[in-house]
């Protein structure tokens, strides 16, 4: 099914945006791993809707329940199910418009594969709404990996044409990495991120939206882990981050600025230090033939504009055919990026985690996961 995703680690997601509540089940967690539900809890706040206007007012308190695999604090090695109630909707803001092609949306691709028995009401399970059991298998990942000495962090690169410092692909600090997740909004420098709340308002003020590029870094992974062709360490995270909705491009380390290069600029010389091979500059994004290098990974996620804006938009009834114009109504998040930074710590928790579970002993594994 199109729900599951995962190799050595496996998840499921489930549920709609207006249904009785969304879900997640992860199986594969090594057991006797602790949870701090506390700081699960704290990680998913920082995904919740309803804290300020670059958001949704949707008013969702985001709260796991955990259902299995876990007793006492502690994985027990069986599936992991977790359940997240929805207890603010409003389907009523859908009525008019069921067999209404929301530009942007899938709406009428989900009907086609459909056939029009999908729940359409908030996009069901296309909703960006589904991001909260990702987050929250996502944060379980990122506590195993802590424990592990490997740290992930991100921060909002771009929004509404205004950049952040970027991470330094070479690499930073732990305390530096983890800035933006402990920050009112998640940006290193509290300037650019006045400026960007001010362009994503006036967006919203012109009952508009703006994209965004999310920069996530990961600190403290093992070399030597990941497979050509197709099990590489930049497979595995693309194959996730798309399927947050609404990321439409992903690149790692230079990236997309390397078709622009030269071989002299773009290649990372090698160096050594201390019975350590690092390279000293990092444009591979820390991943070489699909296997971790021991640089730090870095990896870029481009998501759109939120599509549910409230301007007249000109569509189709798909079950007529007939011409219309709409303006959607309901609560929408003027630049959806900005709830998408901790989903992509979670969306690469799960991903590092999976190829750490099938590294042979001796490359970044835990043998006593094999």
């Amino acid at each position: 099914m199109s729900s599951n995703w995962g190799n050595h680690l496996k998840l499921s997601v489930f549920g709609e945006s207006h249904g009785g509540g969304i879900g997640a089940v992860l199986d594969g967690l090594p057991a006797g791993e602790p949870v701090d539900m506390e700081e699960l809890s704290r990680f998913l706040a920082r995904r919740a809707p309803g804290k300020d206007r670059t958001s949704t007012p949707r008013k969702e308190a985001d709260l796991p329940e955990i259902l299995s695999g876990v007793l006492g604090g502690v994985t027990c090695g069986t599936p992991v199910g977790i359940l997240i109630r929805n207890t603010d909707t409003r389907s009523g803001d859908y009525g008019a418009m069921q067999a209404l092609a929301r530009p942007g949306h899938a709406d009428y691709t989900g009907f086609l594969r459909y056939g029009g028995y999908n729940d359409v009401r908030g996009g069901g399970h296309f909703s960006g709404r589904l991001t909260a059991p990702l987050a929250a298998a996502g944060g379980i990942a990122k506590q195993i990996l802590a424990h592990r000495g490997i740290t992930v962090g991100a921060h909002l690169l771009r929004a509404g044409g205004v950049s952040d410092v970027p991470f330094d692909p070479a690499g930073i600090d732990e305390e530096t990495l983890l800035v933006p997740g402990n920050s009112p909004f998640p940006v290193l420098d509290t300037d650019a991120g006045d400026a960007m709340r001010a362009e994503i308002e006036r967006a919203r003020l012109d009952l508009d939206s703006v994209g965004g590029v999310v920069e996530c870094m990961v600190i403290g992974f093992p070399a030597g882990v990941g497979d050509p062709m197709f099990g590489g360490v930049e497979n595995v995270l693309a194959s996730i981050l798309f399927g947050i909705p609404a990321c439409k491009g992903v690149e790692f380390g230079a990236g997309f600025a390397a078709a622009e290069m030269r071989g002299s600029e773009n290649n990372d010389p090698f160096r050594a230090r201390e019975g350590r091979v690092y390279t000293e500059t990092n444009n591979h994004g820390g991943a070489l033939g699909g296997i971790s290098s021991g640089m730090p990974i870095l990896v870029r996620a481009a998501f759109k504009p939120t599509p549910s804006i409230a301007r007249e938009q000109r569509t189709v009834d798909y079950r007529t055919n007939i011409e219309a114009v709409l303006a959607v109504k309901g609560r929408h998040d003027p630049c959806l990026a900005v709830r998408a930074v901790p989903c992509v710590e979670a969306a690469v928790s799960l991903a590092l985690l999976d190829l750490l579970l099938g590294a042979p002993s001796g490359k970044g594994a835990d043998t006593s996961w094999n």
